[in-house]
């Protein structure tokens, strides 16, 4: 099991990070309970506890906030709600584009929503 453990942490610290998700990844490089998982076919997704709070889909940013957070964030052109691909838009969700955000800003809120803080 160590063995595994060990091959996992070596693969996660080799896999690429998107260079738009950078600064993201680098803003919880010092949170031990902060992880990167994959998903979507992607290595740019980061969890807290065991839960995700931010990835990087098809170029966009997205976040786990509260539905009224995501609402805002809709209604003023920030953002967009996230579409996993099924059609259906997901409430407490937000897609946002390159240049929109400021997404480590974003990362952060959805980071303490996540872990059970206030955003």
């Amino acid at each position: 099991m160590k063995k595994t453990a060990k091959k996992t942490a070596k693969n996660q610290e080799q896999s690429e990070v998107h260079p738009s998700f950078a600064p993201v990844v680098a803003a919880f490089a010092k949170d031990r309970q902060v992880t990167r998982k994959r998903m979507f076919s992607s290595d740019n997704v980061l969890n807290v506890n065991g839960k995700i709070f931010a990835m990087l889909v098809k170029g966009k940013f997205v976040a786990k906030l509260p539905k009224e957070r995501v609402d805002e964030l809709v209604s003023d052109g920030t953002g967009e709600y996230f579409d996993p691909g099924h059609g259906r838009l997901m409430k407490e969700w937000v897609a946002v584009g390159a240049g929109r955000a400021q997404w480590v800003e974003l990362a952060r809120e959805a980071h303490r929503f996540v872990k059970g803080g206030k955003p």
